[in-house]
């Protein structure tokens, strides 16, 4: 959204004035087998505001599958590539639309530019990604030289004639992140994709991202994001809408408010908070709030200013619609009334 430059990849425009894009990544290899899963769980993810999955590419197999694989999902693919040059060759001839490259370990320069050639031909976007794990031998503190070591690589692809470049930076220290990024900024136009790498479980990856992230973003610097969790790539896509959101980056889709239990509950609000989110791609293209409230002392008024709510009353369950009492329910039934009523409501 703030690049002054626009990379593309497939139908997808990254940067500029485009919205900031939502990415994650595929946790396993690609598994021919798997294709059904694969599909189901993405074409979900997309109707939950995911609009890039990069996948590990290891070997030539891996580039056969992903070619197989990309047309048959919603959203662009990236093939992640380390080491071997050659496979990020390959990969661009499959017609992949978007490659990610460290320069920590791709090798001589010379690779890189048979890569930044051939990306340039067939209209591949490239990610040029370091990580503060794995940057190239020099001196300076881990942000300089991500700072430098990308800004060499971006002047290799510009003399190969490549300026379809998204650029990302991360460290697993969250000031050095911030640094890096906000320094890149001032000395490149093309996109930046944001991320606190090995950031942690959830909770710690959570709050590590939303603090980077929601630093970066407040200063104008991001076009694409990932929340790297140790966990599931529901719970990465679902965190990176929700900073989004607060960053007001973001309009549509489900904001869920919800209690924490305590022992005036008299509604199990922590199950049902799961399965809302396990069925959230369901409504998510809408722009509402849920409330999931667990008794009396808020219930009823987190309710009234909430498009939908379900909260417990005494022993008993109640659904609210735009604010108003709307019907008493059992426990058992709360989910699937809940979904209803959203979805009779369209």
């Amino acid at each position: 959204m703030f690049s002054k430059k626009v990379a593309t990849v497939g139908s997808l425009k990254i940067g500029k004035d485009n919205p900031v894009r939502v990415q994650t990544m595929w946790e396993s290899r690609i598994d021919r087998s798997q294709f059904g899963v694969i599909k189901e769980r993405i074409s979900r993810l997309y109707r939950d505001g995911l609009e890039l999955i990069r996948f590990s590419v290891l070997d030539e197999g891996d580039v056969q599958l992903l070619k197989d694989l990309k047309d048959e999902l919603p959203i662009p693919v990236v093939a992640d590539i380390h080491f071997d040059y050659k496979l990020a060759l390959s990969a661009l001839e499959s017609g992949i639309p978007k490659i990610r490259i460290n320069p920590g370990n791709i090798g001589a320069k010379w690779k890189s530019d048979e890569i930044f050639a051939l990306a340039r031909e067939t209209g591949a976007a490239v990610r040029i990604g370091l990580n503060s794990g794995s940057l190239p031998r020099k001196s300076g503190s881990v942000s300089s030289v991500m700072v430098s070591s990308a800004l060499e690589y971006i002047e290799n692809a510009e003399k190969k004639g490549l300026e379809n470049l998204v650029i990302s930076l991360k460290s697993s220290n969250v000031d050095a992140d911030i640094e890096a990024n906000l320094k890149l900024a001032e000395l490149t136009p093309y996109p930046i994709h944001l991320g606190v790498t090995e950031a942690g479980g959830p909770v710690e990856s959570s709050v590590r991202s939303a603090y980077a992230l929601t630093k970066l973003l407040e200063h104008n610097v991001g076009d694409t994001i990932r929340v790297s969790i140790t966990g599931s790539i529901e719970d990465e896509v679902l965190a990176a809408n929700e900073i989004l959101s607060v960053c007001h980056l973001k309009t549509g889709g489900v904001r869920i408010i919800s209690c924490p239990r305590c022992g005036r509950h008299t509604f199990d609000t922590i199950s049902m908070l799961e399965k809302i989110r396990n069925n959230i791609h369901l409504v998510t293209r809408r722009d509402i709030t849920i409330a999931i409230m667990g008794c009396q002392v808020n219930g009823p008024g987190e309710a009234r200013t909430s498009d939908y709510a379900v909260t417990g009353l005494g022993r008993k369950v109640f659904i609210y619609k735009k604010g108003e009492l709307y019907k008493e329910v059992r426990e058992e039934d709360a989910l699937d009334e809940l979904l209803k009523v959203i979805e009779d409501d369209r």
